[in-house]
């Protein structure tokens, strides 16, 4: 295969493009990241992790792990970058280094014909900032924006989802003017300085679309002890 993190050879991950923020415990409590952070992702939108969840699954024993990206999207047209690696980390031994991931590809399809792969949870063939693509552990293909997998084993989803993030964007920067956009509507303030949020708020991602990553599986493929009280660490990067 052509693209560079499909040669079974070291990649050199250059570049960490994006990281999404940590959600510490097995379920409980979620830490979620922004949206355009930095003007490099902004710029490329594709590279920009918007949030990482993880929230209970359909079942007691099962946990679902979300990532979203490249939002905000106006429509539904819209296609994954299959240049692109999209990781999901887990840290079971509480070093805050990544013990398994979740690796996700995609083809260059577009639309409802774009097919992704969903590699993991394996143990990451190099961890940190440098990464390659796995080549054992489980498999998963399916087609963007529909569901593949075993609803008893690991379930996967990729494709257009309404942004779930709440922000009144606009009044955020005119809080806080140096993190506006170089470019589009919100680069240029519209209205004087403010201090605090607006009562009531607006929800500017109310309108608009992202692109989500959903995988779901036992709870247990992610923990390395059986105590009730056994934790784990979750993160996001982007390579390219």
């Amino acid at each position: 295969m052509s693209h560079r993190f499909l040669a079974r050879r070291p990649l050199r991950a250059a570049l960490v493009l994006a990281a999404g923020a940590v959600a510490l415990t097995i379920a409980r409590n979620v830490q979620a990241s922004d949206h355009q952070d930095t003007p490099e992702v902004e710029l490329n939108p594709r590279m920009d992790i918007n949030d990482v969840y993880a929230f209970p699954g359909a079942t007691p024993e099962r946990i679902a792990l979300v990532l979203t990206t490249s939002s905000p999207i106006a429509g539904t047209d819209a296609s994954f970058d299959p240049n692109l690696l999209y990781q999901l980390k887990v840290d079971n031994t509480g070093d805050a280094i990544e013990d398994l991931v979740f690796q996700v590809t995609f083809d260059r399809g577009t639309g409802a014909s774009q097919r992704y792969t969903v590699r993991g949870p394996v143990a990451p063939p190099m961890a940190g900032t440098k990464t390659m693509l796995a080549t054992t552990g489980p498999v998963v293909t399916g087609t963007v924006g529909g569901t593949a997998g075993a609803s008893t084993g690991l379930q996967a989803f990729a494709g257009v989802r309404a942004d779930p993030f709440v922000i009144d964007l606009e009044q955020f920067f005119s809080i806080i003017p140096d993190r506006r956009p170089s470019t589009g509507p919100l680069s240029v303030q519209s209205g004087p300085p403010a201090t605090a949020f607006r009562t009531p708020g607006v929800d500017f991602l109310k309108p608009f679309n992202t692109l989500a990553i959903a995988i779901e599986l036992p709870k247990s493929a992610l923990q390395s002890s059986t105590a009730a009280d056994a934790k784990f660490g979750l993160w996001a990067t982007i390579s390219r």
